[in-house]
């Protein structure tokens, strides 16, 4: 079965992917920071106990232990955005429920009890909160969720309270970089109840363009209300990527030489860094989506972005490489993905 993320999605020449996410915590357990070990274990076993009748056609989910995965795995799964950071660095007492084309992740143990996560290529958030919301119902009919009437569920973190709901989209801005109007579009949003971060949330830095949009507000507002929010800004942002694209690139001549250089060395270069590529393979989707480059999908870059990460490769070699080793067969792989672009 594909993996979501080498799908195509509306909007996607901009929008890389959809993400809703759910906290949850059980009423007879304490939060995170005081539960016991033997406490972890009996969630982890509450939690696969009422998912494991779930039936999702092709589309089976998977019971997985964190701790008995390899760091590389690990680190994949961070990178194709399956789990968080914290979650990989920390696998004791972990469980991962993950579906075959990895778009539904649930993580048990991280900072709430449990996280229903769901992804889709482009812009479909409305798809993705349908998909949660029935794996958040199948959990409610057996669990008892920590709920307030005047609070609404109950998280470890305060910010959370209310729907615990992140709903984010992943965009390409990179005109709006370029112009120096990330700021401005942080401030801008911000006023709506909505926030702009890195590649990989709250904390890291953008890599290759990549920019996350998502809801700041869960207490007194919907789920339907906050997406709703969330899509219509996220529409206004593509709308002001594609004219500054034209305003950056007047003379797309340039563009052009930037993309075609960047290919050529793809197609050619022997060691590539994990940051180079990164870069590179960002103008390479800039010059798709601006009908520079008409030999590359955008599903092609998406495989690429996917295989090229530090922990896939080590994944993929079934060994830990080193730095110089991953760059020779990052390298590799993308002479091999472009050979007929």
């Amino acid at each position: 079965m594909t993996k979501w993320y080498l799908e195509s999605g509306k909007d996607d020449d901009i929008v890389l992917s959809t993400r809703i996410r759910l906290a949850r915590n059980l009423s007879s357990y304490p939060f995170k920071s005081r539960i016991s070990p033997e406490q972890q274990r009996e969630l982890c076993q509450k939690v696969r106990s009422a998912l494991e009748g779930v039936r999702m056609g092709e589309n089976k989910l998977s019971f997985l232990t964190m701790e008995n995965m390899s760091e590389a795995e690990r680190l994949s799964l961070v990178e194709n955005h399956s789990v968080s950071p914290e979650f990989a660095d920390n696998p004791k007492d972990k469980l991962l429920i993950l579906s075959q084309n990895e778009d539904i992740s649930i993580m048990v143990g991280e900072e709430d009890h449990i996280r229903i996560q769901v992804m889709r290529p482009g812009l479909e958030l409305n798809e993705a909160l349908k998909t949660a919301d029935m794996l958040d119902n199948v959990l409610d009919e057996t669990l008892d969720y920590a709920f307030s009437e005047q609070l609404g569920f109950l998280t470890a973190c305060p910010t959370n309270l209310g729907t615990g709901l992140r709903a984010s989209v992943m965009l390409h801005l990179p005109a709006l970089e370029q112009a120096g109007a990330i700021n401005q579009l942080a401030n801008t949003i911000s006023k709506l109840g909505l926030t702009i971060r890195g590649t990989y949330g709250e904390g890291s830095d953008a890599k290759g363009a990549e920019y996350q949009i998502s809801n700041q507000i869960t207490l007194g507002i919907s789920e339907e209300m906050a997406v709703q929010n969330l899509q219509s800004v996220v529409l206004q942002v593509i709308e002001q990527e594609k004219k500054a694209r034209k305003a950056v690139w007047p003379n797309t001549v340039t563009l052009e030489d930037a993309v075609w250089r960047s290919l050529g060395i793809l197609k050619n270069a022997r060691i590539m860094s994990g940051k180079e590529a990164v870069e590179r393979l960002s103008l390479l989707r800039l010059g798709v989506s601006m009908g520079i480059l008409k030999t590359v999908s955008i599903q092609t870059l998406n495989a690429l972005s996917a295989q090229t990460g530090a922990g896939t490769l080590c994944r993929d070699s079934r060994e830990m490489l080193s730095p110089e080793q991953r760059d020779i067969k990052r390298a590799a792989l993308l002479r091999e993905g472009l050979k007929d672009a």
